[in-house]
């Protein structure tokens, strides 16, 4: 049996409110949607009222796409509201995986595609260090409310480990647009393998020596924490460690 720890998301009053932006005001409150930010064929578009409110929480944009205050994240109970502007790292230093361990949370888009006209993913990351630098690591993996896919890494250059994203028949799919969705998403390292499982299933595995190392994130040891893609409105409840 493992042992297991829990390193859980946020006591109410523990937590604050993240960046977020996306087309449109979200559903049931949230920053309104302001100017955007160009982002190859993508606008970013602020949040009112962004900005970490959640103590002991961080976050970062993708390189040249905004600033942390262009998204949020606020707590609501014990869980975690986020609508980004730009694509956002968010994460509390006190949240890591080292040797063996998973990091897992369960997302839901109360509205598919509330913000955008096309799927973007979130998920969970792992092996993050010098994440308020410009050599930052981290290693994600992500569901699309289509049906798919992404594992990528920060190194600080941009490596797609599955290229463009895959498609798996254990993601769950929304029925519309405007339809609810929900992934649950966990990382696991065990010994010299890493796997991507989403909704129980894994749908990714690789060994070690092929995400660490030069080009690839120093260590699979590092600060875990939550990746949302730009223009996303999404709620995450049990965002947790285990070991």
């Amino acid at each position: 049996m493992r042992s297991a720890f829990v390193t859980a998301v946020a006591v109410a009053g523990a937590l604050a409110i993240a960046h977020v932006s996306a087309q449109q005001p979200p559903a049931g409150g949230g920053g309104g949607r302001m100017g955007g930010m160009n982002m190859g064929q993508d606008v970013a578009h602020k949040v009112e009222n962004g900005g970490i409110h959640a103590a002991g929480w961080q976050g970062r944009p993708d390189p040249g796409t905004g600033n942390t205050s262009d998204a949020s994240l606020s707590m609501k109970g014990s869980d975690i509201e986020i609508h980004t502007g730009p694509a956002m790292l968010y994460w509390n230093p006190a949240n890591k995986g080292t040797g063996d361990f998973t990091v897992s949370a369960t997302f839901t888009e109360p509205k598919y595609e509330s913000s955008n006209d096309h799927p973007h993913p979130y998920g969970v990351f792992i092996g993050g260090s010098n994440l308020d630098k410009d050599n930052a690591n981290a290693l994600y993996c992500a569901a699309y409310g289509r049906g798919t896919f992404i594992v990528r890494e920060f190194t600080p250059s941009v490596v797609n480990l599955n290229g463009r994203g895959a498609a798996n028949d254990a993601i769950h799919k929304a029925a519309g647009r405007g339809e609810s969705v929900e992934q649950t998403i966990a990382m696991s390292v065990k010994g010299d393998t890493v796997t991507c499982s989403v909704n129980g299933t894994v749908v990714a595995t690789y060994p070690k020596s092929e995400v660490t190392g030069a080009g690839k994130i120093a260590s699979t040891d590092g600060i875990v924490g939550i990746r949302v893609a730009h223009n996303v409105d999404v709620n995450v409840k049990d965002f947790k460690v285990t070991k």
